[in-house]
């Protein structure tokens, strides 16, 4: 059973990142996943969504000499915020949720 204060932390890695994306999730993360498997788990999550995204979004940066980009540009950007909301409200009920296309490169 996750405890109320975990649920907290790891839907604040979420709620947090819309605002400082990499600085507040990063610092929740490295205090707390010694002490929580769920909190260590919605960390490594929230990291992988955050290159994996930044990898699309270079990509579509690129592609935005032939005018595509700019589509999947917005496309990523509602994207984003969409499953960091869904991501943050998993995370507060408990639940491990895991973030579609993205790369898992922190295991």
């Amino acid at each position: 059973m996750v405890k109320s204060d975990e649920k907290v932390m790891a839907a604040g890695i979420y709620i947090l990142s819309l605002f400082f994306p990499i600085l507040a999730p990063l610092i929740i993360w490295l205090i707390k996943k010694d002490e929580s498997s769920f909190i260590n788990y919605h960390g490594k999550e929230y990291f992988n969504f955050f290159i994996s995204y930044f990898i699309y979004t270079v990509v579509a940066g690129i592609l935005s000499i032939i005018l595509i980009g700019i589509f999947i540009l917005w496309v990523l950007g509602i994207a984003a915020l969409i499953f960091t909301i869904i991501a943050a409200v998993k995370a507060f009920e408990g639940n491990e949720y895991h973030i579609p296309f993205i790369f898992r490169l922190i295991k």
